[in-house]
Formats: C-alpha cells, structure tokens, sequence
C-alpha cells in the first residue's frame, strides 16, 4: 500500500506559477512511478505528466507540455509538480497517482494508488 498526499494547491493569476508536492508513504517508493493527472469542472479526468521510478524517464500531456514540470526525489519519497505560466484553462483538482511498477504510464487505470486532490484555481 503506498498513501499519497498532495499539497501546494491554490489560487494563481494567469501567468503564475505554482509547486505541487506529492509526499508518499507505505511501500518503496522508489520502486513506484508517479503520474499526475487532472479534472476540471464537468470534464473526465485527464493525464499531465508521469516520471518513471529513477527520474531518468519522463513524458507530459501535450497541453502542459513546455510549461510544466515533473520531477521526484526518492530520498524524501516525494514527487513535485512544477507548473509555470499558468493559464485559466489549467483551473482543474489535480491528483498524484502511483503505480507498483518502475515505468511511466498515460493511463489512468494503470496507476494503483491515489492521492485526494488538490484543487488549483488560475484567474484571468
């Protein structure tokens, strides 16, 4: 079992910037990859970004993609989010997701392990 708990979330202008945390515990999380995914406000809930166990593999929804970050140290079992010129379309809950395997993976049913959300609110 591995528990996540997300943190960090909040209120931004566009064009802002925000860090999410995504502290794990439980299980080895160095054998986990993580992925990070959204829902905003009657929409399905959509993948953002996944890094595989060892940092060493990353890939990122194409809408994010340039702006946002993923990255995790295994020495505090924790995984972040770096998110950067932030637009209102970024407004959503935004989850952390692991998974008992060491590769990355857009799909949500692949991930195990869930953390609650954290809500992010970009204004225009």
């Amino acid at each position: 079992q591995v528990q996540l708990v997300e943190s960090g979330g909040g209120l931004v202008q566009a064009g802002g910037s925000l860090r999410l945390s995504c502290a794990a515990s439980g299980r080895i999380f160095s054998s986990c990859a993580m992925g990070w995914f959204r829902q905003a406000p009657g929409k399905q809930r959509e993948f953002v970004a996944t890094i595989n166990w060892s940092g060493t593999q990353i890939s990122y929804a194409a809408s994010v993609q340039g702006r946002f970050t993923v990255s995790r140290d295994n020495a505090k079992n924790t995984s972040y989010l770096q998110m950067r010129s932030l637009r209102p379309e970024d407004t959503a809950v935004y989850y952390c997701a692991a998974r008992d395997a060491l590769s990355i993976s857009f799909i949500e049913g692949e991930y195990d392990y869930w953390g609650q959300g954290t809500q992010i609110t970009i204004s225009s």
